[in-house]
């Protein structure tokens, strides 16, 4: 496991929106999206929420994929 940090940050009008967490937080990150979705109190949608969920999944495999792909020998 790595000790990276992922940030993503979405800003709306006058607010913003700063997400940080590691890879053994993906759950908790999407769930935390529902959350800030859920309160009416603030401007972030659901529509927010799946837009940023879908980046945090596509990193996420980017990730693994990168992890497990063997590198092509070019040397014919």
């Amino acid at each position: 496991m790595s000790d990276d940090i992922n940030v993503l940050a979405l800003v709306k009008g006058k607010e913003r929106y700063i997400l940080l967490y590691d890879d053994s937080q993906q759950a908790q990150a999407l769930r935390t999206l529902g959350r800030q979705a859920a309160d009416p109190e603030l401007s972030f949608s659901w529509y927010d929420a799946a837009v940023l969920g879908k980046k945090i999944r596509r990193e996420a495999n980017t990730r693994h994929i990168s992890r497990f792909t063997i590198p092509q020998n070019v040397d014919d």
